[in-house]
């Protein structure tokens, strides 16, 4: 599983359709993409920057911050990568995938122009509303004070979110005036996300089941990936804080194959075509965000990439090669690929470092995770680790993704939780819930 004989160069394949290839990132959902593309056979030489302590079993770690887009194109042109996969939110906005290809180099992700669909929650709902996408009704503000006089004439719960990107929590589920009001503070005056918090957007809470739909897309065709369901809160039956991701479970319970449709022909394909329009072309994967209501599918956010962790429970569905899918977007010949998935299920449950999302300790050793992955259903995504002299260590909030693969979402959740029993570091915390809801 680990993918190591790719590195070595010696697979039966000629040697003109090797190619080396960088990957930017180094969490799970990294993790993940690494796992994958180790796959392909296309794959000579597998890098990653700066990637972790598991995705060093898999390809060689280049100390190199995601976000330093001078030296990654550096790496790129020295080490004559053939291709760039940009995985994180910050880099796309910041434009990397622009500086690549203005480079010479092959890259994978959306242009700093597209990615702003994630990048800015005003510019997505203005989208949205101009193209008559399904969506929550909201109001933008970049005055605090105008906003918390707003709120005063809100029904609750209300919905603040931070225009810019917060690591996946700048959205606050307030149930009252004053935790709105809180939270409009914080963002637009303490400044707790950064400039993220200029603007707030307030908008109406919907009600129903949330559904991520991720999709392959080169700006013309459209294929989506196979429905998962992300657990956001940090403590069971979704209560405590909002984090980056707890846990997840694919395919969904609820999704069906005639939502997807309706989806397609009113939200899916519009929002590409919107894009189209505003000279936008999105080439790579946009990740719709759902809420599934009594009125039908709405779109909560989007995601301008592989979201995490719900990469860690749809890649391991893909059959098709994941070099193949990337080439064909980057042509603009998606059309010509026939992209196939695996009929099984997966769970994701992730360790977490006591704390976790507020302040938590990180150094602390891991064990258990051979053992764990002895059940050849299992794979362990590293998030947030590092590896020292053999031993594997805690290197942030989100630790593990523990993953399993199975006939039904039962027996995969059986499978996740036997595995993550096995795995042990001080102060771990993890959801006992994961997979349960509809």
């Amino acid at each position: 599983r680990t993918g190591r004989h790719i590195l070595t160069g010696n697979c039966p394949v000629e040697r003109s359709r090797m190619m080396k290839i960088l990957i930017v990132g180094g969490g799970g959902r990294e993790h993940a993409l690494a796992w994958k593309i180790s796959k392909s056979p296309r794959v000579s030489r597998l890098y990653c920057a700066p990637g972790n302590g598991g995705i060093a079993s898999l390809a060689q770690c280049v100390p190199l911050k995601a976000m330093d887009i001078e030296g990654i194109t550096d790496f790129a042109k020295k080490e004559a990568i053939d291709l760039v996969v940009v995985a994180p939110d910050d880099p796309l906005a910041a434009g990397m995938v622009d500086a690549l290809q203005n480079a010479g180099i092959r890259a994978f992700g959306p242009s700093k122009a597209a990615a702003e669909i994630e990048g800015s929650k005003v510019f997505s709902k203005n989208l949205m509303k101009k193209y008559g996408i399904p969506t929550a009704a909201y109001e933008v503000f970049d005055n605090a004070e105008e906003a918390v006089e707003y709120l005063r004439k809100c029904s609750y719960p209300a919905v603040v979110k931070a225009d810019g990107l917060a690591l996946g929590k700048g959205v606050i589920i307030a149930n009252d005036f004053d935790e709105a009001a809180k939270a409009v503070h914080s963002m637009m005056d303490d400044k707790v996300f950064g400039d993220a918090g200029n603007r707030v957007v307030i908008e109406e809470f919907l009600t129903g089941t949330e559904v991520s739909v991720l999709a392959f897309t080169d700006g013309e065709t459209l294929v989506p990936m196979i429905s998962s369901q992300d657990h956001k809160r940090a403590l069971d039956n979704d209560m405590g804080l909002n984090t980056g991701g707890m846990g997840t479970f694919s395919p969904s319970k609820l999704y069906t194959d005639e939502m997807n449709d309706w989806c397609m022909k009113n939200i899916f394909m519009p929002t590409i075509e919107a894009m189209n329009k505003e000279g936008r072309r999105f080439r790579g994967v946009l990740y719709f965000g759902l809420i599934i209501t009594e009125d039908g599918p709405k779109v909560l956010e989007y995601n301008a990439r592989f979201g995490d962790p719900e990469t860690q429970v749809v890649l391991p569905h893909l059959k098709t090669d994941i070099i193949d899918i990337f080439e064909a977007i980057i042509d603009g010949k998606l059309s010509e690929l026939n992209i196939e998935w695996e009929n099984k299920s997966a769970v994701c449950v992730i360790l977490a470092s006591g704390g976790y999302p507020g302040k938590y300790r990180t150094g602390l050793e891991i064990t258990g995770i051979s053992e764990a992955e002895e059940d050849p259903s299992v794979i362990v995504f590293h998030a947030g680790t590092k590896l020292e002299a053999g031993k594997y260590y805690t290197a942030g909030g989100r630790v593990l993704g523990v993953t399993a693969v199975a006939d039904s979402i039962d027996d995969a959740r059986a499978r996740a939780y036997a595995a993550v029993e096995k795995i042990k570091f001080d102060a771990m915390h993890y959801r006992r819930d994961i997979g349960i809801k509809k």
